[in-house]
C-alpha cells in the first residue's frame, strides 16, 4: 500500500515501508565501484571509501535513514547554499550585479571562463560564485563564521554541527587555485574585502561537517516554500527559495547538472566530501553520502541512490 503525496501538481507514491526501500538501495549502491576518494585535500583523502548513507526527511517531520547517516562528514559545497542564504538575505538583488545565475559549462574551479568574463562568476554554486558570495559575507556581517554556524545549527535543530579545523587547514594549505580565482576577482574590483580573510571564510564554511540527517532536516524549508516545517519559521522568501532551487537545478551538479535534471529531476547540490542533497519540492529532502566521486566531482553511489529513489518514486518535479 502507498500513500500519496502531492507535489509540484504531481502525485508521489511514498510506500509506507519507506526504511525497506532506503535500505534496498543502499544495498545496490554498494555494488557501484566507480569514483575515486577526492585526494587534492589530504584530510579528505583520508575518509574510508565505504562510507554510504541515505536519508528522507519529510515535511510532517519524520526522518527515515539507512546506513551511516549518523557518522558527520565535510560537507564542503553543499555550504554553498547556507552562504548564499546569507548573502541574498542581506544585500538583496544588487548581489545579481556581482554574480550571475547562469550554468557554466566549465569545471567548478575554472579560471578561464572567470578571466573572458571579467571577473564576474557564472553563478554561486562553483567555487568563484561561491568565494564572491564569501566577500559579501565578510563585509557585511561583523562575525560572519558565527552567523553561519549560528543559522545552520538552528536550521537543523542540533548544536553539534561544528567545523573540522583539520580540514579547514588542509583546504587552506592546498588552495592555490581558489586563490587564484579570488585574486583574479579582486584585480577586476569584484571583491571588496581582503582577499586572505574572504578565502579563510570559504575554506571554513567548505569545513562544516553535518551528517546525513542534519542535512536533510536543515534544508526542509526549501521543500516548504521558504519556511521550517518544523518551527515554522520563515527562514526565506517564497521568491527567493525558488530562486535557490533553481539554482541547483542548473549549476547546482556542476557540469553535470544537466544530466542530473534529465534523469532525477530535482533541484540538487553535491559536495566534494560525497554528500549530495536533493529537494523535493511539498515533500521533504533527500541526502545521500558516499566519498568515491565520480570524474565530475559527484559522488558515484550518491547519484544512483538518489536517481533510484526519485525513479521508484515518481519525484521529478518535471
Amino acid at each position: 500500500m502507498t500513500h500519496d503525496v502531492i507535489s509540484g501538481g504531481q502525485p508521489i507514491h511514498a510506500p509506507d515501508n519507506l526504511k525497506q526501500l532506503l535500505e534496498d538501495i543502499l544495498q545496490q549502491a554498494m555494488t557501484v565501484n566507480d569514483g575515486k576518494v577526492a585526494d587534492y585535500i589530504p584530510a579528505l583523502a583520508e575518509v574510508k571509501a565505504d562510507y554510504c548513507a541515505l536519508t528522507v526527511a519529510t515535511l510532517d517531520g519524520n526522518v527515515t535513514s539507512v546506513g551511516d547517516s549518523n557518522k558527520p562528514f565535510s560537507i564542503q559545497s553543499i555550504s554553498k547554499i547556507y552562504g548564499l542564504m546569507l548573502a541574498m538575505e542581506r544585500l538583496g538583488d544588487p548581489l545579481w550585479e556581482r554574480v550571475q545565475m547562469e550554468p557554466s559549462g566549465q569545471p567548478f574551479n575554472s579560471i578561464v571562463q572567470l578571466e573572458w568574463e571579467k571577473g564576474i562568476p557564472r553563478n554561486p554554486m562553483i567555487n568563484a560564485g561561491a568565494i564572491l558570495v564569501s566577500d559579501v559575507l565578510v563585509s557585511h556581517y561583523s562575525a560572519s563564521k558565527s552567523a553561519l554556524l549560528s543559522m545552520v545549527r538552528g536550521l537543523c535543530g542540533s548544536e553539534a554541527v561544528c567545523v573540522d579545523s583539520r580540514v579547514h587547514e588542509s583546504e587552506r594549505e592546498h588552495g592555490a587555485r581558489n586563490a587564484a580565482l579570488a585574486y583574479l576577482m579582486k584585480s577586476f574590483n569584484n571583491i571588496e574585502s581582503d582577499v586572505e580573510e574572504v578565502l579563510d571564510h570559504y575554506f571554513w564554511q567548505c569545513a562544516l561537517t553535518m551528517n546525513t540527517e542534519q542535512l536533510a532536516s536543515s534544508l526542509a524549508f526549501l521543500a516548504n516554500r521558504g519556511q521550517c516545517p518544523r518551527s515554522g519559521k520563515q527562514i526565506t522568501s517564497h521568491r527567493d527559495a525558488q530562486r535557490i532551487n533553481a539554482l541547483m537545478s542548473t549549476s547546482g551538479m556542476y557540469d553535470q547538472s544537466g544530466q542530473f535534471a534529465f534523469t532525477v529531476g530535482l533541484p540538487a547540490k553535491s559536495g566534494v566530501g560525497g554528500g549530495i542533497i536533493a529537494i523535493v519540492p511539498d515533500y521533504g529532502v533527500i541526502s545521500a553520502w558516499s566519498p568515491p566521486l565520480n570524474s565530475f566531482g559527484n559522488s558515484a553511489r550518491g547519484m544512483f541512490m538518489i536517481r533510484e529513489l526519485a525513479n521508484r518514486l515518481g519525484l521529478s518535479v518535471y
